[in-house]
């Protein structure tokens, strides 16, 4: 289905944490991301996608219960590890809880953006449920967060069936047009997509 720049509007308030609080409050993995193999499938994806075999310190946003994180671990020194619900945050604790180099935290974005540099963030199927104002401050922030040289990866599903949702074609148009980053890597999926940006000086 073609899609076009703007097809697409971003909700007017940013999804609420009661929203995402039910979800996990209703089921332990509300995405599945545990057992369904087109999950399993796009993290091996973007793993392979790195352009770096290692990295110092990773930034994760949304991480909910933790599993990519582990996926992670290996290819960095350090990771914080960050989601917005409690119950998701103890689940990816003791997901990592074996990982002396992973770290996970509560915390909102844009407002709770960590005081440190990175030269990895990774973002997957966050995006879209921010508001226009709560993106391009969150956006802002992450760059400003990023090392000179370092990688921003970003992996959204895209609604293939129902055009004309705010989805991952719309997040990553944003992305993409934003300054100070170069794209590197770009995999469009049947259902997701997947970009590196580099950070240019």
């Amino acid at each position: 289905m073609t899609r076009a720049e703007g097809d697409a509007a971003a909700p007017e308030t940013t999804v609420s944490l009661d929203y995402f609080t039910g979800l996990y409050l209703a089921k332990d993995d509300p995405w599945d991301v545990a057992t369904k193999w087109h999950n399993q499938r796009k993290y091996a994806v973007t793993l392979a996608s790195l352009p770096r075999e290692h990295y110092r310190s990773c930034y994760e946003p949304g991480a909910s219960i933790g599993l990519f994180t582990r996926m992670l671990a290996p290819r960095c020194d350090a990771i914080l590890a960050v989601d917005s619900v409690e119950e998701a945050v103890q689940q990816a604790r003791e997901n990592t809880a074996d990982l002396p180099n992973v770290t996970v935290e509560r915390g909102m974005v844009p407002a709770d953006l960590p005081d440190a540099t990175f030269d990895l963030v990774v973002i997957g199927d966050l995006l879209y449920y921010l508001s226009a104002a709560d993106l391009a401050a969150l956006l802002d922030g992450l760059v400003e967060r990023l090392e000179p040289g370092g990688d921003l990866v970003s992996l959204h599903f895209r609604d293939r069936e129902n055009g004309g949702n705010y989805d991952g074609h719309n997040v990553h148009e944003i992305l993409a047009a934003h300054a100070g980053l170069e794209r590197v890597v770009r995999h469009e999926d049947e259902w997701f997509l997947l970009d590196v940006l580099r950070r240019v000086a």
